[in-house]
């Protein structure tokens, strides 16, 4: 009887993976979803009965019952690199250059060798045919076999070709990277990029990923597999879930991306299978046995194993197909129903990307060709400005609402007054914007032949336009600036700053509520906020006895954070979190902080002459001296904890030694990551130089980096921090 049940649940397993495949992989339902409904429902009902038969790769176990309670730190069996970015062709070729120079001698397939691995006519693969923008269907993604065709089979040995070596270029969907090891070709484990070496375990919630198999498409399966992907939103399923966020009050994700890499990290997996993500497969790793010989083998193996592969790549023989198909999908990828940034290029001979290898980052054997920013026509309707805790006047550019790279923009920053003369901006004009870096909307230009008649030029105000004091522009500095400290916008943006996370850390105190505090003069400064009380709290808008309660005894847990959380909280021009650390570990007190001339606070590791005399000159205002009298009376820690030169905690492998964090590590937060290396006797900088003794590297790291390479300065993945640590 047991046999049979197990024989029946195989049959329904087997029904509903082909239907699921044929569903979300190919794009063509093999069975109405009522019928899958039904065969589903059977499923789980035989299961319910018999949970001894239930396996890890059953249709049913693709969503968990229970949320996690957390994510886990797991090392990756093969690292996730990145890859470099080029953003011309001629960084490309200079790329290309690079790897020529290290590449073993190559003998060209025509001539006999087998560096490449990828000539159609010698290695037997029978790619489809014409490419649509020569004229063929959606899938018909390589060269032609067409005679005519047949003579690029063979690359130009002039200039433009590759010698030998053909590329595979992809889509670069703008998604988030997931690992995924197959055991006898049974999902076991899925991983976030997370720095590379390691990432978050989330195998729960990539098992809603519905085009990504829970059980490979073989007979035979190797012991282990891994393979590489993007998970990703279509731009449909994006806006559905930003709508339904908008009815509920909820705030909107910014692009794809962002909400693709929110859902993945979600703890409970039923929201992860409600938002419908969608997956890529874009590399393969097997045992050395079965190693593939060419990256357009193991994508079309990936396509068979059962992976949804990007149907839109192409293999190019030459430097002018390269950027033939870059040019083409330049413009189509406004036509895809999903976010693309640029193309990846790979060379197709797995042989040669092992000769190749890595650097300490980045495959030498490819390179992601970025498209640039997408820009946008849109008209300036007004130009407002605003005041930062600073005093610092920003103007901002309000515009007509557009649509640019997944999100809607309808407001743009114009930065400081000499930005406005450069633009020479007038209200009603037609700009041009872009994301810089991707992300936050600025204006390029100004469409001058389309300004309006009577458009009035628009100047920075004489006046601050929060409290109407006098504005001053120092000479040599771009920004303008109110100067008046009663400022209630240098207030609200001080007291957000003082209670932020890095700073004091006071939960409950968010723009909102100091907006209020400040409206109904409850507070003038950081110190008022200690004299708060449950009853004076109450006169507040949607101020309950309990949540009054809750934000005292917020404030009064936050007179126990360290002395340079609240230096830092203080909001001194060009003090970070760094800089405050470097200063409480030279000057003990503030006091003795106070009273040292600029040229000492100069002398501190790290603190350059700017940051010396924002400090000195910040101590000498009798209002700032009030403030610290009165923090100092309310109980906050303005000094340091001595500790003894044999403390515990100490590393003598942190011991005087400096560090810079740079990018988003998998596990560690950035202040838990200062404070482990601070701990264990290291001093954690902002800025890499010839002094700096190690970088620890996170996903996204950025110019730190770069220098460090440069400055062959030995860097650190999250996992090796720690281990260093541990030893």
């Amino acid at each position: 009887m047991v046999a049979e049940i197990q024989q029946q649940i195989q049959q329904l397993r087997q029904q509903l993976q082909a239907a699921s495949y044929a569903y979300y992989v190919l794009d063509a339902p093999i069975i109405p979803d009522e019928v899958y409904d039904r065969l589903y429902r059977q499923l789980q009902e035989l299961e319910s009965d018999y949970p001894e038969l239930i396996t890890a790769e059953s249709p049913t176990q693709r969503v968990g019952e229970k949320p996690a309670t957390q994510f886990f730190s797991v090392k990756h069996n093969i690292p996730l690199y990145s890859l470099e970015n080029a953003f011309n062709f001629e960084e490309f070729a200079k790329w290309q250059e690079r790897w020529q120079r290290i590449a073993p001698p190559l003998t060209p397939p025509w001539q006999g060798g087998g560096q490449d691995g990828i000539a159609p006519a010698q290695d037997g693969i029978a790619p489809p045919l014409t490419p649509p923008w020569q004229g063929g269907g959606q899938d018909e993604i390589a060269p032609s076999l067409s005679n005519e065709k047949n003579k690029a089979i063979t690359p130009p040995l002039t200039k433009g070709g590759l010698g030998g070596v053909s590329y595979v270029c992809e889509l670069k969907i703008d998604g988030s990277a997931l690992a995924l090891t197959y055991e006898n070709g049974v999902l076991v484990r899925g991983a976030t990029r997370g720095d590379g070496i390691a990432g978050e375990e989330i195998t729960q919630n990539v098992k809603t990923i519905r085009s990504i198999p829970l059980k490979l498409n073989l007979d035979n399966p190797p012991p282990v597999v891994e393979v590489r992907g993007e998970a990703f939103l279509s731009l449909a399923v994006f806006a559905e879930i930003n709508r339904e966020r908008e009815k509920a009050g909820e705030q909107l994700f910014a692009n794809p991306r962002n909400a693709a890499a929110g859902t993945l990290r979600q703890l409970d997996s039923k929201v992860v299978d409600q938002r419908r993500l969608d997956f890529f497969a874009y590399t393969l790793h097997l045992d050395d046995g079965n190693e593939q010989k060419s990256q357009w083998e193991s994508l079309e193996l990936l396509r068979s194993m059962g992976f949804k592969v990007n149907p839109n790549r192409k293999i190019c023989y030459s430097l002018d197909e390269v950027r033939e198909y870059y040019e083409y999908w330049d413009t189509e990828r406004r036509n895809l129903p999903y976010m693309t940034d640029g193309v990846v290029v790979k060379i197709n001979s797995v042989g040669l990307q092992r000769q190749l290898g890595f650097t300490q980052r980045f495959p030498r054997w490819a390179i992601a060709l970025k498209y640039p920013a997408a820009e946008v026509p849109t008209i300036v309707e007004a130009i407002t400005v605003q005041v930062g805790r600073t005093g610092a006047l920003t103007p901002v550019a309000e515009l007509k609402p557009v649509q640019l790279a997944g999100t809607t923009v309808s407001r743009a920053s114009l930065h400081n007054s000499d930005r406005l003369s450069e633009l020479n901006l007038h209200i009603g004009d037609t700009v041009i914007v872009r994301k810089a870096g991707e992300i936050i909307p600025e204006v390029v230009r100004v469409l001058p032949e389309l300004r309006p008649q009577n458009a009035q030029l628009f100047q920075m105000p004489s006046c601050c336009p929060e409290c109407t004091q006098p504005v001053v522009r120092e000479k040599g500095e771009a920004v303008t600036r109110c100067i008046n400290t009663s400022c209630p916008a240098i207030l609200r943006g001080s007291l957000i700053h003082f209670c932020s996370r890095d700073a004091l850390d006071i939960n409950g105190v968010g723009e909102k509520l100091v907006q209020q505090m400040v409206d109904s003069n409850l507070v003038h400064s950081a110190a008022d906020l200690y004299d708060l009380t449950v009853e004076r709290l109450m006169g507040l808008e949607r101020m309950g006895n309990k949540l009054a309660e809750k934000l005292v005894s917020a404030i009064a847990k936050s007179k126990n954070q360290a002395y340079s959380r609240v230096l830092y909280g203080l909001g001194i021009r060009h003090v970070g979190s760094v800089n405050a650390q470097l200063l409480t570990e030279r000057f003990t007190t503030v006091e003795e902080l106070a009273a040292v001339s600029a040229a000492a606070i100069e002398g501190v590791y790290g603190i350059g002459p700017e940051i010396a005399q924002s400090v000195y000159q910040w101590f000498r205002v009798p209002a700032n001296q009030s403030l610290i009298a009165r923090l100092k009376t309310a109980g906050l820690q303005l000094q340091s904890e001595v500790k003894s030169q044999n403390s515990g905690d100490q590393n003598l492998q942190f011991v005087g030694k400096t560090f810079v964090l740079t990018g988003t590590l998998p596990t560690l937060k950035r202040d838990e990551a200062k404070d482990l290396i601070q701990k264990a006797g290291g001093k954690v900088s902002s800025s890499v130089s010839a002094k700096t003794d190690y970088v620890v590297v996170g996903e996204d790291a950025g110019s730190k980096l770069e220098k460090a390479q440069s400055l062959g300065i030995e860097l650190l993945s999250e996992a090796e921090l720690l281990e260093l640590w541990a030893g």
